[in-house]
């Protein structure tokens, strides 16, 4: 399978495990001019922007420390630019958290994973 395929598929497994914790989906695959947010969900009130990362191993730091300042810049303007065109979600408190995928092991949730 190629790269693609494989962040593809491990953004179809994190919606559908992040749905049977309890989260609602809003929108997959935000793009725009300033960046993407794969995943936008809601834990309640507030609007959760994820980044789903997939690794093979642990090797150079793992999945979740890939979603380095320049990556977390590019969500982060994103997710303004999402809110600047859907001012109804404007009143939500906002979080970034990751989901990483290490290997064939269970995803890890990295909640509040960085700040705005």
């Amino acid at each position: 399978m190629d790269r693609q395929l494989l962040g593809m598929e491990a953004e179809r497994n994190a919606e559908n495990w992040l749905v049977a914790q309890g989260l609602q989906l809003v929108q997959r695959n935000l793009r725009c001019r300033l960046g993407e947010i794969d995943l936008i969900m809601t834990d309640g009130e507030t609007l959760i922007f994820i980044e789903v990362r997939r690794r093979k191993s642990r090797c150079f730091g793992g999945a979740a420390t890939s979603v380095d300042w320049r990556k977390q810049r590019k969500i982060l303007r994103t997710a303004r630019f999402f809110l600047a065109g859907n001012p109804g979600w404007s009143h939500y408190p906002c979080r970034f958290d990751i989901i990483a995928f290490e290997g064939n092991e269970a995803p890890l949730w990295y909640r509040n994973a960085f700040q705005s």
